[in-house]
C-alpha cells in the first residue's frame, strides 16, 4: 500500500485576490494529474500579522506552528512568491527564518513567482534558489514565473504559462518518484 505524496504549497503574498495563490494552486492541480498527492495550501496573508509579530517559534500561536510543521514535513514543497521591488517579500523570508535549520534537507522544492513584468523573472534563480540552497533543499530544475499579462480576472489565460506549469509538473514527477519511490504507485 502506498501513501500519497505530502505536497505543501506556500503562497507568499499578503493580498487577496492573489495571482501568486492562483499560480500555486495551478501547480498543485497539475501535479495531482501526475502523482498521487495530498495537498495543503498555506497563504502567507492568512498568517501574516501573528507571524510578523513573532521573534521566535515559541511566540507563535498553535495554528501557525502547525503550518510551519507541515512545511517542514512536506515530501514536496511548492513556494510561490510575489516579487516586490525586485525581491520576494520580507515576511516570506521571516517565515523561513523560523523554519528548522535542518528541516528541509533533501526536500524537493518547486519554485514559482509572479511579478509585474518579465524584468523580475530571475528572482527564481538569483534569490529563491540560494535561500533553499542554504537549507540544503533540492530545488527542482524548472521553476515557473508569471506576469500580470498571464492572468485575466485572476485566472490563468496565457497558454504559454499553462504549458510551463504542465512542463514543470511533467519534469517533477519522475524526480519525485526517484526521491521517494515508496510513496508512489508503480505503474
Amino acid at each position: 500500500m502506498t501513501r500519497p505524496l505530502n505536497v505543501v504549497a506556500l503562497s507568499g503574498g499578503a493580498w487577496r485576490p492573489s495571482r501568486t495563490r492562483v499560480l500555486a494552486q495551478a501547480l498543485l492541480n497539475e501535479l495531482a494529474t501526475r502523482l498521487p498527492i495530498q495537498s495543503t495550501l498555506i497563504e502567507l496573508g492568512d498568517i501574516a500579522r501573528p507571524l510578523g509579530a513573532a521573534l521566535s517559534r515559541d511566540e507563535l500561536p498553535a495554528e501557525i506552528e502547525a503550518q510551519l510543521l507541515s512545511i517542514e514535513q512536506a515530501d514536496l514543497l511548492i513556494v510561490a512568491a510575489p516579487v516586490y521591488r525586485g525581491s520576494y517579500p520580507g515576511l516570506l523570508k521571516h517565515l523561513f527564518d523560523l523554519i528548522g535549520l535542518n528541516a528541509l534537507v533533501n526536500t524537493p522544492v518547486l519554485l514559482a513567482a509572479t511579478g509585474g513584468s518579465e524584468r523580475h523573472a530571475l528572482v527564481l534563480d538569483h534569490q529563491l534558489r540560494p535561500l533553499f540552497s542554504f537549507f540544503q533543499a533540492l530545488t527542482l530544475p524548472i521553476g515557473v514565473y508569471a506576469t500580470e499579462a498571464d492572468f485575466t480576472d485572476y485566472q490563468i489565460t496565457s497558454e504559454l504559462l499553462k504549458g510551463r506549469i504542465q512542463l514543470a509538473a511533467e519534469r517533477a514527477a519522475p524526480l519525485l518518484a526517484v526521491h521517494a519511490p515508496s510513496l508512489l504507485k508503480i505503474a
